[in-house]
């Protein structure tokens, strides 16, 4: 069994079992699956996210594996990503309670709190009317920046998202954002993998996912450049040559996404 609780739920579960205690916690529930519950909750005025995973079995295991998908055993996954991405300086969650017993990966009882990030919007929402009302360039750039800047020092640490797109970046908005002066997090790192090394292949998939994430914001070619100068963080002619594979493959998704969205939404197209 690991567990580690950090004030308040130290004192508060002081002489307790953590994980009843943390199964009896009320709040706001925003996913109920098999083995998977996330809540948010309130101790002392403060607001903060609980997950706690009850294990899926051997069937659901094995299904992940047949279909080539890795599956979640826990929250341990979690919590590694938070901890080695404030090792590295990537602004994220803090985890202030995890837990963990049973040796048996299909029924291992786990369960991780972190404190929640308020004010803030995540960038799918920012970004819904950038096409009718565009922001403000230096923030736009900045933006831009600023991600590539947090997802390459995640690739480079070993950690890749699983789950990478922009809704899960958020935007602090405690004070006004600027150009000069803005604040972003990571967030929803249940799925998250932790190495010595990001292989290439899992590198692609969050690149691509951002990307298909951020089809239809008004986003230029230009601003495609720039990420990739700063996330590769090598002169713009060498990146364009050595990624050449991966950029052709994602520009033509994109123009497959693209044309199925306009046939599903053109006028007369069946529901």
């Amino acid at each position: 069994m690991r567990l580690i609780l950090a004030e308040p739920f130290k004192s508060l579960w002081a002489g307790r079992d953590a994980f009843e205690a943390v199964e009896a916690l009320q709040g706001q529930v925003y996913r109920e699956l098999e083995g998977r519950r996330t809540l948010r909750t309130e101790v002392g005025g403060r607001g903060y996210f609980v997950k706690i995973h009850r294990g899926i079995g051997w069937g659901e295991i094995v299904k992940n594996l047949l279909s080539a998908r890795l599956p979640v055993l826990g929250a341990g996954q979690e919590w590694r990503a938070i901890q080695r991405l404030h090792e590295v300086g990537v602004p994220t969650m803090t985890a202030v309670a995890y837990g963990e017993r049973g040796g048996n990966p299909a029924a291992r009882h786990s369960f991780i709190i972190t404190e929640e990030l308020e004010p803030t919007i995540d960038l799918e929402q920012l970004t819904l009317d950038w096409l009718q009302q565009p922001p403000e360039p230096r923030l736009k750039r900045a933006l831009i920046e600023r991600v590539a800047q947090m997802l390459g020092t995640m690739h480079r640490a070993g950690v890749n998202h699983r789950d990478c797109y922009i809704c899960h970046f958020l935007l602090h908005t405690d004070t006004p954002a600027s150009a000069d002066d803005l604040r972003l997090s990571v967030i929803d790192l249940h799925r998250a993998q932790v190495r010595s090394r990001v292989p290439r292949r899992w590198r692609d998939k969050d690149l691509a996912g951002l990307y298909f994430s951020a089809l239809g914001i008004g986003l230029t070619r230009r601003d495609g450049l720039r990420f990739l100068r700063t996330y590769f963080q090598r002169p713009l002619r060498q990146v364009l040559r050595d990624e050449a594979r991966l950029l052709a493959w994602m520009d033509g998704k994109a123009q497959r996404l693209q044309a199925r969205y306009a046939r599903k939404y053109a006028p007369g197209a069946r529901p």
